[in-house]
C-alpha cells in the first residue's frame, strides 16, 4: 500500500496527477461530494445555530468504505479538490465522513500541470473553515428557501403541481427573462428615415457617406432628396487621426460563457462541461474564476510563444484589473497551460473551446492594433431656386384638415469614415478566425480625397428604417447580466439557466422573423423613384422566452415574497457570502438575519385563505358562436383556453395554448383559432385529410395513416395542396431502394420517421448526420453493418447464463444493469466488468427506481393531455381542465 493517499473529487483528475507523484503516492476520487442534505425534509435544525444535518450520499456508502480502509493504512491523506468554495467543502465533508484528524493536509493548485502539483505537495495547508462556511451558507439557504417556499407554489397557485419550485439565483433569474419579454411586447416599432449616398470617386471607386441624423418622416426624407437634385457636393473637410486597439483581458468564467455562446454556439452548461474536461486533463488552469488576473509565469511563457510566433514587435505585457469588485476566488484567469500548445482537446467541441482560450491569453499580452481613422465631411450646396427648409406636419391628430407645419433648416453635410490597420498588433490572432466582433463594424478603406474636391453623386437613398425593442436574452446575455448586478457567483451561472429550463419556466428556442414593408425613395440621375420593399425583422436564434408557468410563478414571487426576487437584496446576499469567506462575518448570524422575516412571511401567506393567486386567469370576451365567455388560464399540465363555465348547463370547451402563446398576451381571435382542429382541409384519391395534434404533434391523417408535419408546417393554416405534397414525400421514402447482396442476402435503403437508414435482414442502421442517401454505394453500406455489428457485440459487458434476465449493458449513456424490463443504475465507483449477479441483484433490490413500474407504463399513467385536448377540444375536456373545474 502506498505511503500517501491523494482524494480528488474527479477520476480524470485523478489519472492525470497519479502519473505526477509516482509510486509513493495512490490518488482516489470522491466522485464529488460524498456527503450532502438529504433530499427529503428540511435537515436543517433553524432553532440551534441551522446546523445541518448531513448524510453519506445512498451512492456513496461503499466508495466512503474504501476510502476509510485506504486512509487508514497510508501514513498520510492528502486533500486536494478545487481551489475554491466547492472544492473547500468537499474536502471537509471528506474529512468528517473519513474520520480525519483536523490538520489533515490540504493541498490547491490551479492547473494540473506536474510543478503545479509537485509545489503544492511542498506547501500544503489544512482546510479553511471561512470558505467552508461560506458555502454552508449558501447550501442552508438555497434548502431553506427551496423547501419552505416551493410548497407554497404548490398550494397557492389555482391548479398547480408539486413540479413547481422557486430558489434565490434562479428567481431573479426567471424575473429577468419575464421583465425583459414584457418589455417586448409593450414596444411599438417607429420608423425613420435613414439617408445614404453613393459617390463615384476616379471612374470606379464608390465613397459611402450617410446623413448624422435620420428624418422621422417620409415627407421630410423626400423633400430632402427634392432638394438635392442638382445640387453640388464637395469635400468640406478631411480629418485624419491615429487610434488603437487594445486587446480584451483573458477569460473569467462568465466572458468565457458568454463568448463561448456567440462564437461556437455553446449553451453555458455545455461549455462549462468542456472546460472542467480540459482543466482535469491538465491543458488549462481552473476554469472557475472572476479573475482577469495572470501569473508572473504565465505571461513569460505567453511572451515566448509570441516572440517566437510573431516577432518581439508583437510583445505588450499588461495585468489586467478585476472589474468586478464583488470578485471571489480571484487567483488567475482562465489560460492554457501550456502556450506552446496550439491545438489541445480530445475531440472537436474540446479543440474549438481550447482555441478560443488560447486565442484570447496569448492577444491579451499582444501589441495594440494601430489604427488610422478618416473623417470626411462632405458639403452640400443646393441648387439655386431650391429651399433650405422643409415643411414638416408637427400635429398627427388624423382629425385636422389642415395640419399645423414648421419650417426646418435641412441638414447640408453627409459623413463618410474609413479605418485603416497600420499594425495589425493583436488583431493578427483574431483577424484568422474571425473573432473579434468589433471588426465587423470596422469602416473600409477610403479613396484617395483631397479638401475642396468635388464629388460626382452615383445615387442617394432614403430608406425606412423601425426601431426594434430590447433583444431577449440568450443564455450569454444573461450570465452577463446576473454578474453585472452581482448576482450568483462563477459556479452558479450554468445550474441556475439550466433549473430555469428544466422546470418549465423558461424555453430556449428560435424565433422565425415576420414580414413588413418599408419605403424607399432613391435619388439617381436628377430622378426621384418611390419603392416599396420587404424585409424580414424579429427574428431570434437560441433566445430565452419565458412560459406561461415561469410567468405565473414569477408574478406570484414579486406579489408575496418581493425580497426573493429583488435584485440589490439578492446581489447584497452574495456580498455576505464573500464577508463570510473571507473571514468578516458569522454565517449563522447572516443565515438568522435572513430566516426570519422569510419564515414570518411564509406562516402569513400558507394561514391566509385570502392568498389564492389566480395563475394569470385573464377573460378575453365572448365566444361569437355561443356567447359564452372565453377565458384562458394556467392548469396543472399547461396553459388552456376554455370557453363556457363549469356551472353551465353544458360542459366547458377546452383547447391548450401553442408553444409560445402567452396568456396575458393571447387574443380572443387567436383563443377561438386553438378550437379549429382537427379540420378537414380536402380529399386527395377520394378520402378526408383531416388535420390535427396527437401525442408526437401535429399532423395529417389520410387513409386511416398519420404523416407528420414539419417544424415550419403550421398546422392551423396548412393546405390541401401542402398535406398531398406531405403525404407523397412519406410514401416515397417509404420505398426502399436495392444497393446489393452482402453474405447473400439484400442490402436496401429508405427513409424513415428517424431518417435515413441502410436495412440488412432485419436490422434498420441509421445514416451518420452528415451523410445521405445520395451517392451511397454497396461499400459503403457494408461498412456500416459491420460497425452495427461491433456495437452490438460490445453491447453487454456481462451476462449471466444462470440468470439470463439479467445483463450488465454498455448504454449510450455509460453501463447500466438491465433487470427483467428494468433498467438500473450502476453506482460512478462501481467497475461493471466485476459485477456478480449477486452484486447485480442486490443493485436492482436497493435501487428505488428499480422497484417502480416500467418506465412506459409509468409515462402512460402520467401522461398530460396537452396533446389530445386541441385535438378533441369539441368532445372532452383536457385533463388541466378537469383538474380546475372539480376545485370550483
Amino acid at each position: 500500500m502506498s505511503k500517501n493517499l491523494v482524494i480528488v473529487e474527479s477520476p480524470a483528475k485523478a489519472k492525470t496527477i497519479e502519473g505526477y507523484l509516482g509510486k509513493d503516492f495512490t490518488v482516489k476520487s470522491s466522485f464529488g461530494h460524498v456527503r450532502d442534505l438529504p433530499k427529503d425534509g428540511l435537515a436543517v435544525d433553524v432553532t440551534n445555530g441551522f446546523r445541518p444535518s448531513y448524510e453519506i450520499s445512498p451512492d456513496k456508502k461503499k466508495l466512503v468504505s474504501e476510502l476509510k480502509t485506504l486512509a487508514k493504512s497510508a501514513d498520510e491523506v492528502w486533500l486536494a479538490t478545487d481551489d475554491d468554495r466547492e472544492g473547500e467543502a468537499i474536502s471537509w465533508h471528506l474529512k468528517e465522513a473519513l474520520g480525519l484528524r483536523d490538520n489533515t493536509k490540504r493541498i490547491v493548485f490551479r492547473e494540473i500541470t506536474k510543478n503545479a502539483i509537485l509545489n503544492a505537495i511542498k506547501s500544503p495547508r489544512t482546510i479553511d473553515v471561512d470558505l467552508v462556511n461560506a458555502q454552508q451558507a449558501r447550501r442552508v439557504l438555497d434548502r431553506l428557501v427551496g423547501y419552505e417556499l416551493s410548497p407554497v407554489l404548490w398550494r397557492k397557485i389555482k391548479g398547480g403541481s408539486t413540479g413547481l419550485s422557486a430558489g434565490r439565483v434562479q428567481s431573479v433569474a426567471l424575473r429577468l427573462v419575464v421583465e425583459r419579454e414584457r418589455e417586448i411586447d409593450k414596444h411599438s416599432a417607429k420608423s425613420s428615415f435613414k439617408v445614404t449616398a453613393q459617390f463615384i470617386v476616379d471612374g470606379n471607386k464608390v465613397l459611402n457617406a450617410e446623413l448624422a441624423k435620420n428624418f422621422a418622416t417620409a415627407g421630410e426624407a423626400r423633400g430632402f432628396l427634392e432638394a438635392c437634385v442638382g445640387a453640388t457636393f464637395t469635400i468640406k473637410n478631411l480629418e485624419t487621426r491615429p487610434a488603437k486597439k487594445t486587446p480584451a483581458p483573458p477569460f473569467t468564467t462568465s466572458t468565457l460563457q458568454q463568448e463561448s455562446s456567440r462564437k461556437l454556439s455553446y449553451s453555458v452548461d455545455r461549455t462549462m462541461r468542456i472546460a472542467q474536461n480540459l482543466y482535469e486533463a491538465g491543458k488549462i488552469s481552473y476554469m472557475r474564476t472572476d479573475s482577469t488576473n495572470l501569473s508572473q509565469e504565465a505571461i513569460e511563457k505567453a511572451v515566448a510563444e509570441i516572440g517566437s510566433e510573431f516577432g518581439d514587435k508583437y510583445i505588450q505585457t499588461r495585468q489586467f484589473k478585476t472589474k468586478n469588485e464583488s470578485a471571489q476566488e480571484a487567483h488567475e484567469a482562465i489560460r492554457p497551460t501550456n502556450f506552446n500548445d496550439r491545438n489541445a482537446g480530445g475531440d472537436r467541441d474540446q479543440k474549438r473551446l481550447y482555441e478560443l482560450i488560447w486565442k484570447r491569453a496569448i492577444a491579451s499580452q499582444m501589441a495594440d492594433a494601430q489604427l488610422e481613422r478618416t473623417t470626411v465631411t462632405i458639403g452640400i450646396r443646393f441648387a439655386n431656386g431650391r429651399t433650405t427648409t422643409v415643411q414638416t406636419n408637427v400635429d398627427d391628430s388624423p382629425f385636422v384638415d389642415t395640419p399645423k407645419t414648421e419650417s426646418r433648416n435641412l441638414p447640408n453635410e453627409l459623413i463618410a469614415q474609413g479605418e485603416v490597420i497600420k499594425f495589425d498588433g493583436f488583431l493578427r490572432v483574431y483577424l484568422e478566425s474571425k473573432d473579434d466582433e468589433d471588426d465587423e463594424d470596422a469602416k473600409g478603406m477610403l479613396p484617395p480625397l483631397t479638401i475642396g474636391q468635388t464629388l460626382n453623386l452615383g445615387q442617394m437613398k432614403a430608406t425606412e428604417k423601425f426601431t426594434r425593442p430590447q433583444p431577449r436574452y440568450a443564455e450569454a446575455s444573461l450570465v452577463k447580466k446576473l454578474e453585472e448586478m452581482g448576482i450568483g457567483r462563477p459556479s452558479t451561472y450554468a445550474p441556475t439557466i439550466s433549473t430555469i429550463i428544466n422546470r418549465g419556466y423558461v424555453t430556449k428556442q428560435d424565433k422565425p422573423g415576420l414580414e413588413r414593408k418599408y419605403i424607399e425613395y432613391t435619388l439617381q440621375r436628377d430622378q426621384i423613384s418611390e419603392t416599396s420593399g420587404k424585409e424580414t425583422y424579429g427574428s431570434e436564434k437560441a433566445k430565452l422566452f419565458p412560459t406561461n408557468t415561469g410567468v405565473v410563478v414569477s408574478d406570484f414571487l414579486l406579489e408575496y415574497f418581493p425580497d426573493i426576487v429583488d435584485y440589490k437584496f439578492t446581489a447584497t446576499v452574495e456580498k455576505d457570502f464573500d464577508e463570510i469567506a473571507d473571514g468578516r462575518m458569522n454565517w449563522q448570524t447572516m443565515l438568522q438575519g435572513f430566516y426570519g422575516d422569510f419564515h414570518k412571511n411564509i406562516e402569513e401567506i400558507q394561514g391566509s385563505s385570502g392568498v389564492s393567486f389566480k395563475t394569470g386567469e385573464r377573460v378575453l370576451g365572448a365566444d361569437p358562436a355561443s356567447g359564452k365567455p372565453v377565458s384562458a388560464r394556467l392548469g396543472k399540465y399547461g396553459a388552456y383556453v376554455q370557453i363556457g363555465e363549469a356551472s353551465d348547463d353544458e360542459k366547458p370547451r377546452y383547447a391548450n395554448l401553442r408553444d409560445g402563446q402567452l396568456i396575458e398576451t393571447i387574443s380572443l381571435d387567436d383563443a377561438l383559432n386553438l378550437f379549429t382542429l382537427p379540420r378537414e382541409v380536402g380529399f386527395f384519391e377520394d378520402k378526408p385529410m383531416i388535420i390535427g395534434i396527437g401525442k408526437f404533434g401535429p399532423y395529417v391523417k389520410h387513409d386511416d395513416k398519420y404523416v407528420s408535419l414539419t417544424r415550419d408546417d403550421d398546422p392551423y393554416t396548412i393546405n390541401a395542396d401542402r398535406a398531398i405534397e406531405l403525404i407523397q414525400q412519406k410514401r416515397a421514402e417509404a420505398v426502399s431502394e436495392a444497393l446489393g447482396e452482402f453474405e447473400g442476402k439484400m442490402v436496401s435503403t429508405g427513409k424513415g420517421r428517424f431518417g435515413p437508414y441502410v436495412k440488412f435482414e432485419d436490422k434498420y442502421i441509421s445514416l451518420p448526420r452528415n451523410e445521405s442517401l445520395a451517392g451511397l454505394t454497396l461499400e459503403r453500406a457494408i461498412e456500416l453493418i459491420q460497425a452495427k455489428r461491433v456495437v452490438e457485440a460490445n453491447k453487454y459487458i456481462k451476462e449471466f447464463p444462470e440468470n439470463p434476465a439479467v445483463k450488465v449493458v454498455n448504454g449510450q449513456y455509460g453501463p447500466y444493469l438491465a433487470v427483467g424490463k428494468r433498467n438500473v443504475k450502476i453506482p460512478k465507483d462501481v467497475d461493471p466488468a466485476t459485477l456478480t449477479l449477486e452484486d447485480c441483484l442486490k443493485l436492482a433490490g436497493d435501487d428505488p427506481a428499480a422497484a417502480k413500474a416500467p418506465a412506459k407504463k409509468a409515462a402512460a399513467s402520467k401522461a398530460p393531455a396537452k396533446a389530445k385536448a386541441t385535438a378533441t377540444t369539441a368532445k372532452k375536456p383536457a385533463a388541466t381542465a378537469k383538474k380546475v373545474t372539480t376545485k370550483k
